[in-house]
């Protein structure tokens, strides 16, 4: 695995015809704002996608829905070969969706999209989780490190200068977040039973758990560059793999 991937995300476009190589990890960047290629994505939803979507509210939140989903398909279908609308999703007791039926194989995938932006995360047959976060420093406060970080992530987080804590709070949040999706068990897994490296220029790392043993080996954690004004994190099973990261062409 590169870990200079914590320092710098070099995302390259990508080739005619997909293929995930077993020992690589592929993570795709979109942008979500597509009115060109709405359409396109809408066609490829499932009915009960469809109803999803009509239930937004507002118009840009249903847009950005139904262009994740449409991409999710494309690049699903891209990769097993089979047309976008022929693919069925299960979901876990939490909430984590999975492929169904014998043409899905072992891919696994994640995603996650804030503010226009989305991540895709996809290997085979390894646990993952991605979180993306634009940095917001209005909600980086206290009173949210205290309720969902850990007492040692909450010191380090208070020792930061405060120019630094904007971007200290959302790497410890997206890295805690795509530690318990790479888990799959959602929220029901409490935030402050675990710690994780916060502060710029550190290595991203799942430090310490109370959760069960063996986790700070099982897992690698990456930090991605999205964007400027995002931060972002990977979490996958196991250390022999290979990161390529890709921008959607559009």
């Amino acid at each position: 695995m590169r870990r200079d991937q914590d320092a710098e995300t070099i995302w390259q476009l990508p080739s005619a015809d997909l293929s995930l190589p077993r020992h690589e990890v592929h993570v795709w960047r979109a942008a979500l704002d597509q009115p060109q290629s709405l359409s396109d994505f809408y066609a490829v939803l499932a009915p009960g996608e469809k109803d999803r979507a009509a239930r937004f509210h507002f118009q840009k939140d249903r847009e950005h829905f139904i262009t994740a989903r449409g991409l999710l398909r494309r690049l699903l279908s891209g990769y097993l070969k089979i047309k976008p609308h022929d693919l069925s999703f299960g979901y876990s007791a939490y909430g984590k969706p999975f492929l169904v039926g014998e043409q899905a194989g072992d891919l696994r995938f994640n995603v996650s999209h804030s503010h226009g932006l989305a991540l895709f995360a996809f290997a085979h047959d390894r646990d993952l989780g991605i979180d993306l976060e634009q940095i917001r420093p209005e909600v980086a406060g206290e009173q949210i490190a205290e309720r969902f970080f850990s007492a040692g992530e909450v010191t380090t987080l208070r020792r930061l200068p405060a120019s630094q804590q904007a971007a200290a709070f959302f790497n410890c949040w997206t890295r805690k977040e795509a530690y318990i999706k790479a888990r799959g068990e959602g929220l029901s897994l409490p935030l402050n039973q675990f710690d994780v490296s916060l502060a710029p220029g550190e290595p991203a790392a799942l430090l310490h758990t109370r959760i069960a043993a063996g986790e700070t080996s099982r897992w690698t954690m990456v930090e991605l560059a999205p964007e400027a004004g995002y931060k972002a994190a990977l979490v996958i099973e196991g250390r022999d793999w290979q990161l390529r990261c890709w921008q959607w062409p559009g």
